[in-house]
């Protein structure tokens, strides 16, 4: 009976134990898992917009801050280094160098970019303050607000690996692109549990962005011809063939993200309209930051302020400059500068975004001279829809 009694005890004893590690397996499971699913330290945004539409701007208002890491366009190196493939075919490629950057991976321009490199040989490197402050240069602090002139002066000649050792120091990474076409590519992205991912998309009333277009025609040929899968062949875009496939992007873009998005899209997609921004700075600066879990500083406040409301850019212009000038009377120059013929075929080729992206079309030359006819229609950003809109 003792015997009996003793094994019964032993068995008890073994289940509390075997119940117990069974239990502190579970529980170190479920915290791998729950730190699994946490989200990385980092955030990532990608500004997704396209030429002439006022990126570089929303790029410097990113760049400036003094928590974000910021490369202006890195998808450039893709298209010049793979210029005989098209727009769709280099998507992949792009992707994958986004991805690399986003986690900090620089080794990934390897394949764009001589062996021996400099910061200097990234595209558009100066307008980023994290390139031109310390740790990548030590000549300014990364709470100031940098000029490209000075940072060319002094950081130009920085080792190449500063890149991603000052990539690894901040708490945000923002990236520009102007050569994603589909907004389903970057779904692997979206859904990478190592990223963070946040999208803004940058639009642009269509018949602005032919008259800024129009004035960097050089600038934009090889580009022209990418989005036209012309073989490497540089292209003139007399025919808005390119501006037909950036309108028919800027939809697919934002319908995908707004009609029945899938569920990993959800508060990860906020459409910005350049129109808005210039208008009303704060408050549409304030909304990006919000999104992007930033604060927005005093410096940066007055910076933004004098960038918006200066007297306007120099008569010698280059493609890519950001300079202070009156950024409303900017964004509506074309009203006067385009003939009512080049605006009607704008509104032909681009009339679905211009009604989905909440822009007014004019019937006549006196409504486009008219500045006080209103062509960009109010927008409720939560909602995702128009204040005024109707399908054409």
């Amino acid at each position: 009976m003792m015997r009996l009694r003793f094994a019964s005890t032993t068995v008890a004893i073994l289940a509390v134990i075997q119940t117990g590690f069974l239990l502190f397996l579970y529980a170190q499971h479920g915290g791998l898992m729950s730190r699994a699913e946490e989200k990385p330290a980092q955030v990532h945004i990608l500004i997704l917009s396209t030429w002439r539409s006022g990126s570089s701007f929303v790029g410097q208002l990113f760049s400036q801050h003094p928590d974000v890491f910021y490369l202006m366009e890195p998808a450039w190196h893709v298209w010049v280094t793979m210029y005989q493939n098209s727009a769709k075919v280099l998507h992949m490629a792009v992707r994958d160098l986004v991805r690399s950057i986003f986690q900090c991976d620089m080794s990934v321009f390897d394949a764009y970019m001589p062996r021996k490199r400099n910061v200097s040989d990234l595209f558009q490197w100066a307008v980023s303050r994290a390139l031109c402050t310390d740790p990548a240069c030590e000549y300014f602090q990364r709470t100031e607000i940098t000029s490209e002139s000075a940072c060319k002066t002094l950081c130009g000649k920085y080792p190449f690996s500063k890149v991603e050792e000052a990539c690894k120091t901040y708490s945000h990474i923002v990236l520009k692109e102007v050569r994603f076409f589909d907004l389903k590519v970057l779904y692997p992205l979206l859904n990478d549990p190592s990223l963070n991912l946040k999208i803004i998309h940058l639009v642009r009333d269509p018949r602005a962005v032919v008259k800024s277009r129009e004035q960097s025609a050089k600038a934009l040929a090889r580009d022209n011809g990418i989005v036209l899968s012309m073989n490497g062949t540089k292209v003139e875009d007399n025919q808005y063939k390119v501006l037909q496939e950036i309108c028919r992007s800027h939809v697919q873009i934002y319908e995908t993200a707004s009609l029945k998005p899938p569920r990993f899209l959800q508060d990860r997609y906020l459409m910005i309209r350049f129109e808005d921004l210039v208008q009303d700075p704060l408050a549409e600066i304030t909304a990006m930051y919000k999104f992007a879990n930033l604060q927005l500083t005093s410096k940066l406040e007055h910076w933004i302020y004098n960038i918006t409301h200066g007297q306007g850019p120099s008569r010698k212009r280059e493609a890519f400059k950001i300079t202070s000038r009156d950024a409303v009377n900017v964004s509506q120059a074309w009203r006067n500068i385009l003939s009512f013929q080049k605006v009607k075929k704008v509104q032909e080729v681009c009339k679905g975004a211009l009604n989905i992206l909440g822009y007014q079309l004019v019937d006549s030359e006196k409504q486009q001279k008219d500045l006080s006819l209103d062509l960009v229609l109010p927008y409720r950003r939560n909602q995702f829809s128009w204040a005024s809109f109707s399908h054409t």
